[in-house]
């Protein structure tokens, strides 16, 4: 899935699609078909896609851990509420966060 992103190309596996956009020049990545990031250059906004599930949140941190900072940045859940860390700053989850 990272590699896709990083290439621009267009990939699929099991449960996971990245489609690349020529024309906006940024990558769709989706979990069972329902959208979950779009990376570009210098930027990555994230969506749950409508299911905070585990798998979702594992993509989204492989993603973040490959565009982002690893150390200070990610998604994580208590209490079964969604968070973003960003530069180890936490916020409640929202669709569409952007991570610059």
């Amino acid at each position: 899935m990272c590699s896709a992103v990083h290439n621009s190309e267009n990939w699929s596996n099991t449960n996971t699609t990245v489609s690349f956009n020529e024309e906006d020049n940024i990558s769709i990545v989706r979990l069972h078909g329902n959208k979950i990031a779009e990376v570009g250059d210098d930027f990555m906004t994230i969506f749950d896609g409508g299911y905070q599930s585990n798998t979702t949140k594992s993509r989204l941190n492989a993603l973040i851990n490959e565009f982002c900072n690893a150390f200070t940045d990610g998604v994580f859940q208590k209490n079964y509420t969604w968070y973003v860390r960003d530069n180890n700053v936490t916020k409640e989850f929202r669709n569409g966060y952007v991570f610059s």
